[in-house]
């Protein structure tokens, strides 16, 4: 069992203390934008964090289960690394997986009040709404120079399809504020709480990521149900709002509905994803203990999968496999590029996560920066494990934010909740 333990209590009232506040507000806000600052602001929150505890002789109390977890996750991509069975990026790549493991382990030992909680959650969904301003304007408003359609996105985020991942997990956290201070909150705030919460799932759709648009639904399903079933209330309100927007959805058929009827109709479901994962899976049964090394999933081509069918003698239809830089899957990619052992390594943290959302539910009169960090790691969660199926999640920037929550959560779980009106 993974136990929690009192944590430690950052002052808010020494320079240091502020500064490391401002470095990880900072952070959260220029996540989906800018990569530079995103990179200096973390080595900057990394080094604050650690003076300050050091100061303090607190590291956030005795070493217990997640922090072995998150010590064998993040070792994983480096052991993977150094038994890669191919080799260009694989230790610069396994850097990804120390980045989101070490803000994980500082968030949850961080001791931070729900009032910093508050400010964090605040510049994560500020920088969300900015990145996606952005990302309108170039679609709108500047051509490329390819004379390409372009697709809405996030600047630091990439591909429209990780985009829409981060927007997705984004949503989530907002919608489980806006429910949990919907009692409390004057109706000017409700308001612009619900217009978020629809900026972003609008914006999903316009993505057109099939699965993450799914998921979000699900997100906002599972998010409000779980809310009245807590509050004693009859759910039946949110099955007949899902009703309602499923039924909108077939009758207005937004692009993305089209885009999947499409596929259907083409009998191509998954998008070539299928001969994607043959690939990757030719390439793990020849290293399927350690893989061919974080960031080398595009090192397979033909050339190389042709050759291992030799050497089983077999003989390879190339009709069947197509090489790519990644496996658009959590999964496979894992199993390819960090073999068997890396895969074990984040099915166990996210077996981990899911039973640390199970186990501490808030309850209806939490505070919603409890709801909202609960609900935002929720999402990730979800987003993590239902797309992952058919995208790569948990990398880089939508794992950056999934363990910003995640963390704030656990923080928050292991101590009790502060009695009503006297949240901090």
């Amino acid at each position: 069992m993974l136990s929690p333990t009192i944590p430690f209590r950052l002052s808010s009232s020494t320079r240091l203390a502020q500064l490391e506040t401002f470095a990880v507000c900072a952070f959260a806000f220029v996540l989906p934008q800018f990569e530079a600052p995103k990179n200096l602001l973390w080595i900057a929150y990394a080094l604050l964090w650690i003076i300050n505890r050091w100061r303090a002789r607190d590291f956030g109390g005795p070493w217990d289960s997640w922090d072995s977890l998150i010590a064998v996750w993040i070792a994983s991509g480096y052991v993977s690394a150094l038994y890669a069975g191919l080799h260009r990026s694989e230790w610069v790549s396994a850097f990804d997986v120390l980045r989101y493991g070490s803000i994980l382990w500082f968030m949850r030992r961080s001791g931070y009040s729900e009032t910093t909680l508050r400010y964090l959650l605040a510049c994560l969904v500020i920088g969300t709404l900015a990145a996606l301003l952005r990302g309108y304007y170039e679609l709108h408003f500047v051509p490329r120079a390819d004379r390409q359609p372009r697709n809405l996105g996030l600047n630091s985020v990439g591909h429209v399809n990780h985009s829409a991942i981060y927007v997705a997990i984004t949503f989530g956290a907002a919608l489980a504020w806006v429910r949990g201070a919907w009692r409390t909150d004057r109706p000017t705030h409700r308001a612009i709480g619900v217009a978020l919460c629809t900026a972003f799932v609008l914006s999903i759709f316009v993505m057109e990521s099939r699965a993450t648009v799914g998921v979000s639904l699900v997100v906002g399903l599972v998010l409000l149900g779980i809310y009245a079933s807590r509050s004693g209330r009859r759910p039946w309100k949110v099955l007949a709002g899902a009703t309602l927007f499923i039924a909108a959805m077939a009758i207005v058929r937004p692009e993305v509905v089209e885009k999947n009827s499409l596929r259907l109709k083409e009998n191509n479901l998954f998008a070539f994803r299928d001969n994607i994962w043959r690939a990757g899976l030719a390439a793990w049964r020849q290293y399927p203990a350690f893989g061919v090394g974080m960031g080398n999933y595009g090192m397979i081509d033909y050339t190389r999968l042709e050759q291992w069918s030799d050497a089983r003698g077999e003989t390879l239809d190339r009709t069947r496999v197509l090489p790519q830089a990644h496996a658009h899957s959590l999964y496979i990619n894992t199993l390819v590029e960090r073999g068997a052992a890396g895969l074990l390594a984040v099915l166990t943290v996210l077996a981990a996560w899911g039973w640390s959302l199970g186990r501490s539910i808030p309850a209806t009169n939490d505070s919603p920066v409890r709801w909202a960090y609960w609900g935002g790691a929720l999402a990730a969660w979800l987003v993590a494990v239902l797309v992952g199926f058919v995208n790569t999640t948990l990398h880089h920037e939508h794992a950056l934010i999934s363990m910003l929550l995640l963390g704030g959560w656990l923080s928050l779980s292991r101590s009790p909740p502060p009695k009503s009106g006297t949240h901090t």
